[in-house]
């Protein structure tokens, strides 16, 4: 049996499959607006990565290279799905333990409204910093943000552009974060050389980003109009048991983050704590909320004799307290104050609340898996190379390999590697020091793979801050500016480091991740 030989892309094979998803999400975003993310885009991803299958086969590609491929690459982003199914659990015990409702109390009575985004983005900056992940962050201090700028009736998607841009302001600067450490693996630089270039290009950038959100802020009114401070707190305290103990939580998470504990059990015992706490803090929420839920799974007539067994002792306040911790961690929390738009606050958590973003990012790293295996992303990011002579247009080709990677892989750690491996050689040739070549991943890389809608690191924050890619990227402005200021610097050869001037770290062993 002969066997076909398997021909290189060309250039026309690896577009046609990203001129296909562009504008199959064109119409899906045209056609189901903010909704298009609970399926359309889905569909447009599938059947992008099935075009580019088609492609494979005419140039001899067999079947089980493909499937193997779909395979690993799916298999590789299983961990990330996890813990994303951990995150809704996470929110739900913390709002039913108090811990979100009183981040967004206390939050209420401290930050006013004019200088609520900018406050937004530092305390995201710092904690950030301090723990080296851009996710936590926001799916911590960023979900309880998130409802202080309801109850301040300012704009959800201006208030995730700015948590955004200061979880990745911290995530991008910390050393204790993954993506720090591998630019800085991937272009064989010294990670401290690393985050020390990074701040001439970092600094102006968040400054920058820190000055818009001011005056943003200063000349912005509430959306929802007249707001009632006073009457949601009463709301939170009427519902919630409220005290700084409840923050005990967030703190033991933040602990284990900055010593650098894994994810997936940080989160477990986060939420873990969560239900402890919502069982001695919150015993009449717990019960409310079990009784509220089970309403709503259940006819009138099924809910009519579930409720004469609660009245008549039949089922246990146990096991009630039991079914509301449960359903917290697996379904979305709601409450009942008479108040619908105070309710739709706190309808939030639970895996099954993650369960669209899984299904997002499954088939992101379908499509992503395909154009990798079948030699169309490498056949793009090549193009770009050509024809680069000045330091500028060399910054800029690599800027725009990382966002082409971000854009058809939807992995932000396949867009650090993949260019960061490819140009070191470039860098070298011209004389010019491994640290720019960090710099320049880090700032395109890592920033823009948030604004990508179908990016795994966009439906990350899409799933926990409850807003699209398509609502807050405009307002992630560092994350915009960040690029822009590394290829401006290119261009004027601005702290644009000569090689010989690293010569001491080029001996530094690459990085074990």
């Amino acid at each position: 049996m002969r066997t076909k030989t398997v021909v290189n892309p060309s250039l026309l094979d690896a577009l046609i499959p990203v001129l296909f998803l562009i504008v199959s999400l064109y119409f899906s975003v045209t056609l189901y607006g903010p909704s298009s993310s609970y399926g359309a885009n889905q569909l447009a991803l599938i059947l992008s990565g099935c075009i580019a299958i088609v492609i494979g086969f005419k140039n001899g590609n067999s079947w089980k290279t493909i499937e193997h491929a779909i395979s690993e690459g799916i298999s590789k982003s299983i961990n990330a799905l996890f813990i994303l199914l951990m995150v809704g659990s996470l929110i739900g015990t913390w709002i039913l333990s108090g811990t979100v409702p009183a981040m967004i109390y206390y939050g209420l009575q401290i930050i006013h409204p004019d200088v609520f985004y900018v406050t937004a983005c530092i305390l995201c900056a710092l904690t950030s910093l301090s723990i080296g992940s851009s996710w936590s962050t926001a799916g911590t201090i960023g979900v309880g943000l998130m409802g202080v700028a309801f109850g301040l009736g300012l704009s959800p998607a201006i208030t995730a552009g700015a948590i955004i841009s200061g979880a990745y302001f911290g995530d991008k600067l910390s050393p204790l974060s993954d993506t720090t450490n591998l630019a800085s693996a991937s272009t064989e630089t010294d990670i401290f050389e690393h985050i020390r270039h990074m701040l001439w290009t970092t600094v102006p950038s968040i400054s920058l980003a820190l000055m818009l959100y001011l005056i943003i802020g200063l000349n912005s009114s509430p959306i929802t109009g007249e707001i009632n401070i006073g009457e949601n707190l009463r709301l939170i305290e009427q519902n919630f048991n409220i005290g700084p103990h409840l923050f005990i939580p967030l703190i033991v998470v933040f602990y284990m983050a900055i010593k650098k504990y894994p994810a997936f059990p940080t989160l477990t015992i986060g939420m873990l704590l969560g239900a402890v706490f919502a069982v001695v803090f919150q015993p009449e929420t717990i019960h409310t909320f079990s009784l509220l839920a089970t309403e709503r799974s259940m006819s009138p007539d099924e809910f009519a004799a579930y409720s004469a067994q609660v009245q008549n002792g039949n089922i246990s306040p146990a096991m009630q307290t039991l079914d509301g911790v449960w359903r917290a961690m697996v379904d979305r929390f709601m409450i009942s104050s008479g108040n619908p738009e105070f309710d739709e606050l706190f309808y939030n958590g639970g895996m099954t609340k993650m369960v669209n973003t899984v299904w997002l990012a499954m088939c992101s790293m379908f499509f992503g898996s395909i154009m990798e295996r079948l030699g169309m992303l490498q056949r793009v990011v090549d193009s770009l190379v050509k024809s680069v002579k000045t330091t500028g247009g060399l910054i800029l080709t690599t800027a725009a390999s990382c966002i082409s990677v971000n854009i058809l892989s939807g992995d932000q750690y396949m867009a650090i590697i993949l260019p960061g491996r490819m140009f070191r050689a470039e860098f070298k040739a011209k004389n010019l020091a491994s640290k720019n070549l960090s710099r320049a991943v880090e700032d395109t890389a890592t920033m823009t793979s948030v604004l990508v809608p179908w990016n795994t690191c966009s439906v990350y924050m899409f799933g926990v801050l409850g807003v699209s890619a398509f609502a807050f990227a405009p307002f992630c402005f560092f994350n915009i500016i960040s690029p822009c200021m590394t290829i401006l610097y290119g261009y004027l050869n601005f702290k644009i480091e000569p090689l010989a001037e690293q010569a001491v770290t080029e001996e530094v062993p690459e990085k074990t991740l």
